[in-house]
C-alpha cells in the first residue's frame, strides 16, 4: 500500500488531505501538491488512523502547529499522571503530543497514551532501546525491532538522531553546554566506545523501510542541537544540519513524509538565519523547533523565554513550535506547567501567523477587539486564546467592583468606571451616532 506522501505524488486526494484541507479553509488539490512536494506532512499512522487520531497537516502554508512533549522519568513514572498532562496540553490546544517517557513500563504507558490521543503522536524509539541495557550494548537488531514494535502500536512521528555522525563530534571541543539532547549524548557514547558511526545512518534505509510500511513520519532530530545560547549556529549543529538534508531526501525518494527538528538556544538576531538554511538545506521539509529559547536565565519562566523565539522561529520558516515549560531546566513538568507551557507556545505561533498574513488568522483577534469595545464581555472571554484563566480573572474583577453578574459590568477593577476608556468610548460612539442622525 502506498503511503500518504506517495499517494499525493500520484495527484490522488486522499482522505487525510480532505480532512485537513476542510480543517484550514483551504483547497484540497493545493493541499495535496504541498505534501507531495514534501512542504507539508501529514503525521498519522495507518493503525492510530483505526482507532481515534484526528489527522492533522503541519507545513508553512497550514496554522502554525504546537507540540507537548510528556512523559516519566526514571524518578518519576504514573501513567495516571501523564494521562492527566496530556489532557492539559489537549485542552490548552496542544496540536500533538510527544511521549518522551524513560521510566516505568514503556509499552504500557505508550499504549494507554494513545488509547486516550486524538492528534499526532510522536515518540523517541532510543530512549526504548536504551531503557534496559547498557548503551553499548546495543546493535542494529534491537533497534529495528523496537522501532518496528511503536510502528505496531500505531505512533504517528519517530524522533530519529540519524544526522549526528561520528565525524560530527571533535567539532564540539570549544561548546559551552556541549549535546544537551539525550538521543544524541547516547548516541555519541555508543559511537566513541565502538569507534564506529551512528548506526542510525547506517541503518537508515532500513529504517525507511519500516516507517514506509505504517506511514510513519520522520522527524529528523538534531542531537547536536546548541543547549546554550553561546552554542548556537556553530559548526557541529550547521554540519549535523547538512546530513539531516541528505536524510531528508532519502527518505522522501523512499515515500516517507519528513520533518526536521531545530535548535534549541538561539539569540533572537540568529533565529532568521537558523530558520533560512534549514529551508535551503532540507529542501523546506517542514521545520520543528524547540522555542527556541533566546536567553539562558530565566529558569521558571522558559516558557516565555521560548515564546518569543518561537514567534520569530514561524515567522521566519518554522512550521511546528515544540513548547517549553516553566520547570524546563528544573524537573519534570506537571499538568499546570504543561497547560502553561502549551498556552504560551499557542500565542507565539499565533502571533507569527498573525504577522506573515495567514488567511484568516487575525479573524479572532478581529472578533475579540469588537467585543472588548462593545463591552460584551461574553464573547470577549469566549474569543480568549485561554478563555478559563481569561474568566477566572474577570470574575475576580467583578467581585472587587461589586458586579453580581458577569455581563452586567461595564468597566474593571483596572480604570475604574468613572476612568474607563472603553465605556467612556461606547458613550462617545453613541454621542456621536445621535448627533449624526439628527442633522438635516
Amino acid at each position: 500500500m502506498a503511503t500518504q506522501l506517495q499517494t499525493a505524488q500520484t495527484g490522488t486526494i486522499s482522505d487525510e488531505v480532505k480532512f485537513v484541507a476542510e480543517t484550514e479553509n483551504l483547497d484540497a488539490e493545493f493541499v495535496r501538491d504541498e505534501l507531495a512536494a514534501g512542504r507539508l506532512v501529514i503525521p498519522a499512522n495507518k493503525l492510530h488512523l483505526k482507532t481515534n487520531l484526528k489527522p492533522a497537516g503541519i507545513g508553512r502554508a497550514l496554522a502554525t502547529k504546537v507540540n507537548a512533549n510528556i512523559g516519566t522519568s526514571s524518578e518519576s513514572s504514573s501513567i495516571e499522571a501523564e494521562i492527566e498532562k496530556m489532557r492539559a496540553a489537549l485542552d490548552a490546544g496542544a496540536d500533538a503530543i510527544m511521549d518522551l517517557s524513560t521510566g516505568g513500563n514503556l509499552d504500557d504507558i505508550r499504549c494507554e497514551l494513545l488509547a486516550h490521543c486524538p492528534v499526532p503522536f510522536g515518540t523517541v524509539p532510543i530512549y526504548q532501546v536504551i531503557e534496559r541495557r547498557n548503551v553499548e550494548d546495543i546493535n542494529a537488531k534491537i533497534i529495528l525491532e523496537v522501532v518496528e514494535k511503536q510502528a505496531r502500536q500505531g505512533v504517528d512521528f519517530f524522533t530519529i538522531h540519524a544526522g549526528v555522525l561520528k565525524e560530527h563530534l571533535p567539532l564540539l571541543a570549544n561548546r559551552v553546554a556541549g549535546i544537551v539532547s539525550r538521543g544524541g549524548a547516547l548516541l555519541a557514547k555508543w559511537m566513541l566506545h565502538h569507534n564506529r558511526q551512528n548506526p542510525l545512518y547506517e541503518m537508515f534505509d532500513d529504517l525507511c523501510d519500516i516507517l514506509a510500511r505504517y506511514d510513519v513520519c520522520f522527524s529528523l532530530g538534531d542531537g547536536l542541537r546548541p543547549g546554550a545560547i553561546a552554542d548556537a549556529t556553530d559548526q557541529a549543529q550547521i554540519a549535523e544540519l547538512e546530513t539531516i538534508g541528505e536524510l531528508t531526501r532519502r527518505a522522501q525518494d523512499m515515500g516517507c513524509q519528513v520533518i526536521v527538528e531545530g535548535p534549541g538556544h538561539v539569540p533572537f538576531d540568529q533565529i532568521q538565519y537558523n530558520m533560512e538554511i534549514q529551508q535551503r538545506i532540507c529542501n523546506n521539509a517542514p521545520f520543528y523547533v524547540l522555542g527556541p529559547l533566546v536567553t539562558d536565565i530565566a529558569p521558571g519562566y522558559d516558557h516565555i523565554t521560548s515564546a518569543i523565539g518561537g514567534t520569530a522561529a514561524a515567522f521566519y520558516g518554522a512550521s511546528f513550535l515544540c513548547y517549553v515549560t516553566p520547570r524546563e531546566h528544573l524537573g519534570l513538568p506537571n499538568a499546570a506547567d504543561v497547560r502553561s507551557g502549551v498556552i504560551a507556545s499557542k500565542i507565539a505561533a499565533h502571533a507569527a501567523d498573525v504577522a506573515r498574513g495567514l488567511k484568516g488568522a487575525a479573524e479572532r483577534d478581529n472578533k475579540l477587539s469588537a467585543a472588548r469595545t462593545n463591552l460584551d464581555w461574553q464573547a470577549h472571554l469566549a474569543q480568549s486564546l485561554d478563555p478559563q484563566t481569561a474568566e477566572r480573572m474577570h470574575r475576580e474583577a467583578c467581585k472587587e467592583i461589586g458586579a453580581k453578574e458577569l455581563p452586567t459590568a461595564d468597566y474593571c477593577s483596572m480604570c475604574g468606571k468613572e476612568w474607563c476608556s472603553v465605556r467612556i468610548n461606547k458613550e462617545i460612539r453613541e454621542a456621536i451616532k445621535l448627533s449624526s442622525a439628527a442633522k438635516p
